[in-house]
């Protein structure tokens, strides 16, 4: 190691003066330094308990005979950052996360790290930088928020965000939305449904980078303090076996963590995170490779929102380990992979039990027997979009209805809150993809107020931006190309008919190519003169979401 005390000599003196000025022992310097990185801030509900997450990792490395060192890495509330300009600050957060942490961790050469994240961008953002640093590496999260209660019924953040569809259709009264507000959302930890932050933190352990419990044990649970103790004694573990992140991250787990994707019916935003990490361990993910996946792959949970149950059942149920387990029973998942446990992922799951089949669904009898996410294809996405399957209603899978073309979010929302958006309609939300966003803004807000006013069995939407993990119903996300590098969204009007057909994978635009190419003559694309700073530069490099919205570094 870099700094030992005892190996490095003589001209290392100047840097071990600095780790003195610190407060470092001689005897802590002859130790492996262990990086934690830490995300903890106050504005994130899912980060404001990862500073006693931190206190108990570094008591475990201590523990198991290293020093700990925190670091911090930034985290954004999509929930805070919806529905205006702060969401193209969301996604785009992932890469400073990977580009920042890979900074602080080779430039201080730690031997080794600890990842703590908890939401959205901040879990890939951080498996990517793990795959580049490639010192031995384990995750524990800050873990999942309660879900509140309403009624007598359990709720989320997209109950509140329902709720205000539902209050603008008059529907409830102000009390009744005051209700939720003070309700939905009871403690710390990412939001408690299935939703972008949870996904990933499951797909943690099926990756093999996190332990047992990573991805659903509650925030406000004791065992989440033990947890990451457990973490922290074992990276050590991984430290002294020399066992990395890319010898863990290889192509068969990716494959597992697409299979369990499906089983789980994770985000959609899987499908711009797990192409990332991928990239950055040398493995190559396409869209095609869902659907291949998808089409074996039986759908055996129905966490909210595409259902009723939450995430601490899943946990009570056996968790995310014995959703695989179900899976091993069909041969559905490469068991020979490598995990941070020093065990294979068979070895792993061996003997775990399914507390509940209502929760977790036998593998005989699932929720349906294709996975949870699909992706489309056709005229109006050549490269892809994706919809959460598992979250749409039976009568719209199939659909067929004219298009209300949007320029952005806003726009959008203001006709559905006036009620313009009638039962039949596909609206259409364009100019926000990863470039022409910029940013690619999740797009709750609109997806809510459908669902608030009843029209989520009626009413379809297209975006080349995306939808929250928290979105219900017919909601169509990544369409690529995007619209403002002239993909064929751009190009749709208002009454266009739309075909949407996901059983067979499918997305039409009715209109013939004669008057397609008429419109690209006389329909310009569209170019935002007003964007400044990080947002234009990532305008510049970012790639298109079918490839993960990768910021394209240039050899």
């Amino acid at each position: 190691m870099f700094f030992d005390a005892k190996t490095a000599g003589a001209h290392c003196a100047p840097q071990r003066s600095l780790l003195h000025a610190l407060g470092l022992t001689k005897e802590e310097m002859e130790r492996p330094l262990v990086g934690i990185v830490s995300s903890y801030n106050e504005i994130v509900p899912g980060h404001m308990n990862i500073d006693k997450i931190v206190e108990a990792v570094k008591m475990g490395v201590a523990m198991a005979g290293g020093t700990p060192i925190v670091f911090p890495a930034i985290a954004v509330c999509d929930g805070i950052a919806m529905g205006h300009k702060g969401m193209k600050y969301s996604l785009i957060t992932r890469d400073l996360i990977a580009d920042s942490t890979e900074a602080m961790a080779l430039a201080h050469a730690f031997d080794a790290l600890v990842m703590v994240p908890n939401c959205d961008k901040n879990v890939p953002g951080l498996l990517m930088a793990a795959a580049r640093v490639n010192v031995p590496t384990i995750f524990v999260s800050g873990g999942p928020m309660l879900a509140g209660h309403v009624d007598g019924k359990r709720t989320s953040l997209s109950s509140m965000f329902e709720a205000v569809g539902a209050y603008k259709a008059g529907k409830i009264d102000e009390e009744k939305l005051d209700e939720f507000e003070l309700n939905v959302c009871p403690t710390c930890g990412s939001c408690s449904g299935m939703y972008t932050a949870n996904s990933h933190n499951c797909l943690t352990e099926v990756l093999g980078m996190g332990l047992r419990g990573n991805g659903t044990i509650p925030a406000v649970y004791s065992k989440r303090l033990e947890l990451a103790k457990h973490a922290g004694m074992q990276v050590m573990e991984l430290y002294r076996k020399n066992i990395r992140p890319r010898d863990i991250m290889t192509e068969k787990a990716f494959q597992n963590a697409l299979t369990a994707d499906m089983a789980l019916g994770c985000s959609t935003n899987s499908m711009l995170h797990l192409p990332a990490i991928a990239n950055e361990c040398g493995v190559k993910i396409n869209l095609d490779m869902a659907n291949e996946i998808s089409a074996r792959t039986p759908n055996l949970c129905h966490l909210a929102p595409a259902g009723h149950t939450y995430m601490e059942q899943l946990d009570e149920a056996g968790g995310v380990y014995a959703v695989l387990n179900e899976l091993a029973k069909k041969d559905l998942l490469n068991l020979d992979v490598m995990t941070v446990t020093g065990k294979t992922l068979g070895e792993n799951i061996a003997n775990v039990v399914n507390r509940d089949p209502e929760v977790i669904r036998p593998i005989d009898n699932p929720y349906s027997p294709t996975g949870g996410i699909a992706v489309l294809k056709g005229n109006l996405a050549p490269d892809g979009c994706v919809v959460k399957r598992s979250a749409v209603a039976p009568e719209m899978l199939v659909h067929e209805g004219p298009a209300r073309v949007f320029e952005s979010e806003e726009e959008t929302i203001e006709a559905i809150y006036a009620g313009k958006i009638k039962a039949g309609d596909v609206v259409v939300i364009r100019y926000e993809g990863p470039a022409g966003g910029p940013g690619m803004r999740e797009m709750l807000s609109p997806t809510s107020a459908i669902a608030g006013m009843g029209l989520d069995k009626e009413v379809a939407l297209i975006t080349d931006g995306r939808f929250s993990g928290a979105t219900r119903g017919a909601s169509i996300g990544h369409v690529s190309p995007e619209a403002a590098s002239g993909g064929m969204i751009a190009y749709v009007q208002d009454g266009d008919l739309i075909s949407i057909n996901i059983p067979e994978c499918k997305i039409e635009l009715k209109v013939s190519d004669e008057e397609i190419a008429k419109r690209k003559e006389t329909m310009p694309i569209k170019v935002k003169t007003d964007i400044t700073g990080y947002l234009k530069r990532y305008a510049k490099m970012v790639s298109s979401a079918d490839k993960g919205a990768i910021i394209n570094y240039i050899d």
